[in-house]
């Protein structure tokens, strides 16, 4: 859905100009360093009269002009005759040729309004000529430039960092191009159906009395053929059903719960594989994570769902800390790594990531799959999972724990051929990594 073309022809000029000066200083944040969904939620807390519309152009916006900042960068530095310091007007002009270049928006309108935040907003009035030039120079040259710009260099071809793209060529020399184009799409919205309260093919048939399709997806989920807003769905509220990726749903099945279980997430938040556990089974949970204002996302996706947990704010690798010394007998350790399978639903992490955070990745992954071990019983299973793809903090991850634990055995994943799998990111589910360890 084109949320540009939308809001111009309902008469909303001003909630484009708004959501591109929201965007651009969003834009400008991230290349400084900053998280793009804190970035989005602190905007949207200091302006709560905006609209669904404007929030959704907000978002599209920022999420677009960082998916696509290769090319974009590449193109705009072209565009300039000499390099331009300011950040703010920067990541104005990316979110506009963003607009020009993948969007609906009427033309004019978008190089107006660049103009008009220029002045009004930003307090540039001797740089509103430079954005017009550019923005019209632009849109005359527009095929000539974004092709220049992808043959130019691999980052505006591939839009992904330089390091990131020999990575993946190294690691996976026959799939590497499928997986950065994979990390530039539009990602795909999977809904998890709660077991508890009915089956896959009873929703499906909700969704087609609501006006929309998708298809059964594994043992609880759907694929929608079209994202939707969570209000739209049909029992959301009355947790029915929850938002939750293809590839996050194995988790739960892979861990092999049964009730009564003693079991730990231990790095909870924001709480879709918690839940979905205990949908499965009547367990004795604990959903721990390290962030008590992400925890308070798990209560609230339990409240929602009518389940229960016994939530806490700790540190997986300090279990001294909040363990009572009682073993559990299933582990979830969805352990924090450098998010490389899901990037195209965080588009400002390539950006942000450097090579050397994988290396403080791994090391903290060891320190919390080591303090874990010692919380589990003798027999008992942990499933070790991230949602990245790069071979250091998994298929090397997990080698190495072996070599440390003579007492762990890498198990067969249920309903899979593979010991390990490394589920790759394409039309369907993002990328994820399981591993099962059984306590010998």
């Amino acid at each position: 859905m084109n949320f540009s073309l939308i809001l111009h022809f309902k008469g909303g000029p001003v909630l484009l100009l708004d959501a591109q000066r929201l965007a651009a200083l969003a834009v400008a944040q991230v290349l400084a360093g900053r998280n793009l969904n804190q970035v989005l939620q602190k905007e949207l807390a200091r302006h709560p009269r905006l609209t669904l519309q404007q929030r959704a152009l907000l978002q599209d916006l920022s999420y677009g002009a960082l998916r696509h900042y290769g090319v974009l960068r590449a193109v705009l530095d072209a565009l300039l005759q000499k390099p331009l310091r300011d950040g703010n007007l920067r990541a104005l002009l990316l979110v506009a040729l963003y607009q020009l270049a993948y969007t609906h928006a009427p033309a004019h309108a978008v190089v107006d309004h660049a103009v008009r935040v220029t002045v009004q907003a930003l307090r540039k009035t001797s740089a509103k000529g430079l954005v017009n030039a550019i923005l019209r120079n632009f849109l005359r040259r527009r095929e000539v430039l974004l092709g220049d710009a992808a043959c130019a260099s691999e980052e505006a071809r591939y839009g992904h960092p330089q390091w990131w793209i020999d990575k993946l060529r190294r690691q996976y020399p026959c799939q590497w191009e499928t997986i950065l184009a994979c990390g530039n799409q539009h990602p795909p919205m999977a809904l998890r159906v709660n077991r508890r309260l009915g089956g896959v093919e009873g929703y499906l048939a909700e969704l087609a009395q609501a006006g929309m399709a998708g298809h059964a997806m594994g043992q609880s989920g759907i694929l929608l053929e079209q994202p939707v807003a969570v209000d739209r769905l049909p029992g959301f509220s009355a947790g029915q059903v929850s938002v939750q990726d293809g590839g996050a749903q194995l988790a739960a099945g892979l861990l092999d719960v049964a009730d009564g279980m003693r079991v730990l997430d231990a790095c909870a938040a924001p709480g879709g594989k918690t839940a979905h556990l205990l949908e499965l089974a009547d367990l004795d949970l604990t959903a721990l994570d390290h962030d008590s204002g992400r925890l308070q996302k798990v209560e609230q996706n339990l409240r929602r769902l009518g389940l229960k947990a016994r939530c806490l704010a700790g540190d997986a690798a300090a279990p001294q800390k909040w363990w009572d010394g009682r073993p559990f007998q299933r582990i979830l350790a969805d352990v924090p790594c450098s998010a490389s399978g899901v990037v195209r639903r965080h588009p400002d992490i390539k950006w942000l990531r450097r090579e050397s955070d994988i290396t403080r990745f791994t090391a903290q992954q060891a320190d919390i799959l080591d303090a874990l071990w010692r919380c589990l019983e003798q027999g008992g299973k942990l499933l070790y999972v991230t949602c990245s793809v790069f071979a250091e903090e998994n298929h090397q991850q997990v080698a190495a724990f072996l070599q440390r634990h003579a007492d762990a055995e890498l198990l067969p994943l249920p309903g899979h051929a593979e010991r390990d799998l490394q589920h790759l990111p394409n039309q369907e589910h993002d990328g994820f990594y399981y591993a099962l360890l059984a306590k010998l």
